[in-house]
């Protein structure tokens, strides 16, 4: 047994205390270094990172989703299996139905398609509410089609992502961007000559504006006479074409360009469908010859020109007496005068000059103290009349000018542009304050005057902008005070004159009416005129009725009736 001195307990403990001071010293360094890794990786700026890392990953991963998707349809597309590509629509049957009516007719071989890279699409209100998520993929489809050759097209499809599944989202113009609903693609023996196109890229329905073209396939009239050399093109004569077709009647609508093809050039118009439709059903119960006008104040695209009956274009090349609708005009030049729509302004039964005697239509009168605003809006033309010598003989002629009236406008079509001459002595002058005498205008002319109004300035009407070169400059403009004024009284014409037809109508519609004498007759025979605008859409318009009676009671009904049309269907 070995002996333990006191020296040794000591020295025994002293090593068992540094064991320990140095376990812990470890495990300290350890546990510092783990804790610090963790505290390193876990700052907000590193966290942040690893967040945006994994939203990036997500964003390549749902792409590629998308070009999944669009290569099963495609690839479905391709070999054959109308149903099961449909499958991978929102429109099953729709979609096979179309995809497989497109390829009995066109019998395509061979045809492939090639797809792009999706990108992302804003969603719509429903998609964002249940978190989809939306790509546009662009394709590309090449085919060759007997008869006709080698056809290539570009064309996108919308991927819809959501939790259950992703779907093509079906409608035509996925198939062919040309396509419409009730359409399709099929190979028919047409004419080679270039069409007459509205805005939206359909063959114009317009019979006046657009005429005819002759056994031998020449434009005998309207734009077919006008742009014959760019329809015509270095192709004659017909050819078997890929045409979009119409799948009720089977009826071709209109070719296809390819390049095997050579086919006259189109020409695009500025011309609204649904506009045009309404202009057309608001004259389809006129029984005297009528013309309707609309345009765009602010760009003066015209939106829709019908003629009643047709043949004629009286709306763009008619001449005739604008009657009280030139008030206008008058007005704007009392205006800069210095007369106030709140002055006074008699309206008497009768006003005479030099033996000539003018007066209103049922020899109306307006009560005592009545306003220039008042005879504005029930249109007494004696009161105008009795205006005259605040006017001098280049008066009228110079305001006119503001309106674009007397220029020469560069629309794309043949127009009478109006004639406002200087005036040459008191009696002259005191029939053109009124519309009549020398003062001559067709509808495209007052429909831009009420265009002027509502957009401020004169913007020239335009049908084929492609072929506008030199559009017209209004050598001066009107004074926004004038402008103001002008505006309020148009208004008070609806709310309490003679546009009662108009009173009541969403938009709050702005006009002026217009009765014209011409001719000899006894009584005198009369135009029924109605200009005016809409302050809530960006829409001017004219109504003619030729021989029709009066502003208020005949060509009011048709402008309602046309906005009454327009009713959810503005202008594009």
């Amino acid at each position: 047994m070995d002996h333990v001195t006191e020296w040794d307990s000591a020295r025994h403990r002293v090593r068992r205390f540094r064991a320990i001071v140095g376990v812990v010293a470890i495990s300290l360094v350890i546990f510092g270094g783990v804790a610090g890794a963790v505290l390193l990786l876990n700052t907000p700026g590193r966290t942040v990172e690893r967040a945006e890392e994994a939203k990036q990953q997500a964003a390549k991963e749902s792409v590629a989703r998308a070009e999944r998707r669009m290569k099963t349809f495609t690839s479905a597309w391709e070999r054959g299996k109308w149903d099961v590509a449909g499958q991978y629509t929102d429109s099953p049957g729709s979609a096979a139905s179309l995809l497989a009516s497109m390829h009995r007719n066109l019998a395509p071989r061979p045809f492939s398609i090639e797809v792009g890279r999706p990108t992302a699409s804003s969603s719509t209100r429903s998609e964002r509410k249940s978190g989809a998520k939306a790509y546009v993929v662009p394709f590309t489809v090449r085919m060759k089609v007997p008869r006709v050759g080698t056809y290539t097209y570009e064309s996108k499809a919308r991927i819809v992502q959501t939790a259950a599944r992703d779907v093509v989202h079906f409608e035509p113009s996925m198939v062919h961007p040309a396509l419409k609903v009730g359409q399709t693609l099929a190979v028919a023996r047409m004419s080679t000559r270039g069409s007459i196109l509205d805005r939206t890229g359909d063959v114009l329905a317009a019979a006046t504006l657009v005429g005819e073209v002759d056994a031998n396939g020449r434009g005998t009239s309207g734009l077919e006479k006008r742009y014959d050399k760019q329809l015509t093109g270095s192709g004659s004569g017909s050819a078997y074409l890929i045409a979009i077709t119409d799948r009720e009647t089977g009826r071709a609508v209109r070719p296809l360009r390819t390049p095997d093809a050579k086919l006259g050039k189109d020409v695009h118009t500025t011309i609204d469908p649904d506009v045009q439709r309404a202009a057309a059903n608001a004259l389809g119960g006129v029984t005297t010859p009528a013309a309707l006008v609309a345009l765009k104040p602010s760009t003066g695209d015209i939106l829709a020109v019908a003629n009643e009956p047709a043949g004629y274009n009286r709306a763009f090349i008619g001449e005739y007496p604008p009657g009280s609708t030139f008030k206008v005009i008058t007005s704007a030049a009392l205006l800069r005068a210095g007369l106030s729509p709140s002055d006074v302004l008699e309206c008497p039964r009768y006003e005479w000059v030099y033996g000539w005697r003018f007066t209103n239509q049922n020899e109306f009168v307006l009560p005592e103290g009545s306003t220039f605003r008042d005879a504005f809006a029930h249109s007494c033309n004696t009161a105008f009349v009795g205006a005259r010598d605040k006017l001098d003989d280049r008066a009228l002629a110079r305001t006119a000018a503001a309106f674009g009236i007397g220029g020469v406008w560069d629309t794309g079509a043949s127009t009478y542009d109006g004639s406002v001459p200087v005036n040459t002595d008191v009696l002259d002058r005191s029939a053109a304050m009124i519309g009549q005498g020398r003062d001559l205008a067709s509808p495209l002319v007052m429909a831009s005057v009420a265009g002027t109004v509502k957009n401020g300035k004169f913007v020239q009407p335009r049908l084929v902008p492609e072929a506008v070169r030199h559009p017209y400059q209004a050598p001066e403009s009107l004074d926004p005070n004038v402008v103001t004024d002008l505006r309020s009284m148009m208004r008070s014409v609806v709310t309490d004159g003679a546009g009662e037809a108009l009173r009541g109508l969403p938009g709050r519609p702005h006009a002026k009416t217009g009765t014209a004498e011409y001719g000899n007759a006894s009584p005198r025979r009369t135009h029924a005129w109605m200009i005016g605008y809409q302050e809530d859409s960006d829409l001017a318009w004219a109504v003619l009725l030729e021989d029709g009676g009066s502003g208020g009671s005949d060509a009011g009904p048709v402008a309602a009736a046309f906005l009454k049309n327009l009713t959810g269907k503005g202008p594009s």
